[in-house]
């Protein structure tokens, strides 16, 4: 039914209904009751609808604590609706708030910075990632005009020439940052930020790794290659020369193979597909190997001694004898004829330790940090004197890594170094790790 006609009908009932009453007390009483009648009903009417009027007015200022009554007559419709209208209200409210707080919660997780702003780039509201590539604060920083938070020149350009279509690199903070802002609404602006200081990173990392490993296999194939032309065009060489040239190019030859092989033990380490499977490892069997492994290289030059005190763990035997290994090699290599190398496994406090001393030139202490990168050398001349490929240290670290083990490097020039491995309490074998405990 049409709603007006639910309004009118029922109050036109009553207003018939009232003027009946009054003219039947009319007929039988007379003019004078009829209309004292009539002035005690509209006195009553309009009581009602004040007092209605007053109980709505109070709601309309505290919708929250103030009641509304059922009603009478019209008004029961009314407050009918009014009451829809407010649990309706509330209903829609619950849902804006669960929606801002999901809102929320996904920019607080995004890994991309988010600042919203006015049209003049006052700050409104934050999120982490931004206080982190930006240096913001939203509670301190709120109110405040990004231009003057964010110091840099390329920015301000950005700023100045309002060119938002296409995003701006800058450099910020020690972090390479892709900015971009993106104006929304009728008086709002969202700056985005995207940190690619880890993509530059691995990116340059790839290119020096393409590059050191082309130049650490062009030396030996250009020795081995111009061997070669001179032995082509000279066909009459004595067998000294030839059987000289032949050693270089067998040495060039185990080098790039040895190269080789440690590319593909470090792109295997890296694997997805190649995972860590655990097993036993003996461990007084893997530091006899290293032992007779560094004696070897050592060739009687240096005093070479092995300790075995620590318990046997699981993992890889390979990958540990890899790593282990390679200490003991580069300990052997850098280390001066005469010079001491002592290979020790023990129980340290926190789980098993391996460590390679030595008593060799040491390094300094700007290189540390940089030693377990791809073909970093200290020494390049020497390195290749050692015939080293600069990947042992980055294979120690992978390996270390897939067994949750850490290295430290302790080192002074010219006095020696300390290479020590700590593994987790986790990798040593059930049994001997209850006897321990024991």
């Amino acid at each position: 039914m049409n709603p007006k006609l639910l309004f009118w009908v029922p109050a036109a009932l009553r207003m018939v209904l009232a003027l009946l009453g009054v003219a039947v007390v009319w007929y039988l009483f007379g003019a004078t009751y009829a209309l004292g009648i009539a002035f005690v009903l509209m006195a009553m009417m309009v009581f009602v609808q004040l007092s209605y009027l007053f109980q709505l007015s109070n709601w309309l200022d505290n919708p929250q604590s103030a009641k509304l009554p059922d009603g009478w007559g019209a008004w029961t419709s009314i407050f009918a609706r009014l009451y829809r209208m407010r649990r309706d209200d509330e209903k829609n409210q619950a849902e804006l708030t669960e929606w801002l707080a999901r809102f929320r919660q996904a920019m607080h997780l995004l890994p991309d910075g988010v600042v919203i702003m006015d049209d003049v780039l006052f700050l409104e509201w934050c999120n982490p990632a931004a206080e982190k590539h930006l240096g913001l604060t939203h509670e301190r920083d709120k109110g405040m005009r990004v231009t003057n938070l964010i110091r840099s020149p390329e920015f301000m350009d950005y700023i100045i020439l309002g060119r938002y279509d296409q995003p701006l690199t800058i450099t910020f903070r020690n972090r390479k940052l892709i900015v971009q802002i993106i104006p929304f609404e009728n008086r709002r602006q969202i700056l985005v930020t995207h940190d690619v200081t880890e993509t530059e990173r691995i990116e340059m990392m790839r290119r020096d790794f393409i590059a050191n490993a082309s130049h650490e296999l062009r030396t030996p194939l250009t020795v081995i290659v111009g061997f070669l032309e001179i032995a082509s065009a000279e066909l009459d060489l004595d067998a000294t020369t030839r059987a000289s040239h032949l050693k270089l190019m067998t040495e060039q030859g185990h080098r790039m193979q040895h190269l080789i092989e440690d590319m593909l033990t470090l792109s295997r380490l890296e694997s997805v597909d190649y995972p860590l499977r655990p097993e036993p490892v003996d461990i007084k069997k893997l530091m006899q190997q290293v032992l007779r492994d560094a004696k070897g290289l050592s060739a009687g030059k240096h005093e070479v001694t092995m300790e075995c005190n620590g318990p046997d763990v699981l993992g890889s035997y390979d990958e540990l004898y890899s790593a282990f290994g390679n200490l003991a090699s580069n300990a052997v290599r850098y280390t001066p004829a005469g010079g001491t190398i002592t290979l020790r496994w023990q129980d340290g406090p926190a789980g098993p330790q391996f460590i390679a001393q030595d008593t060799g030139i040491g390094i300094s202490q700007e290189h540390i940090s940089r030693l377990t990168e791809r073909f970093y050398r200290v020494d390049k001349s020497r390195s290749r004197e050692t015939q080293g490929t600069g990947l042992g240290l980055a294979i120690v670290k992978h390996v270390l890594l897939r067994h949750g083990g850490t290295l430290a490097i302790q080192s002074v020039a010219d006095k020696g170094s300390s290479f020590i491995v700590s593994m987790p309490k986790s990798v040593v074998t059930p049994l001997q790790g209850e006897l321990l405990v024991k």
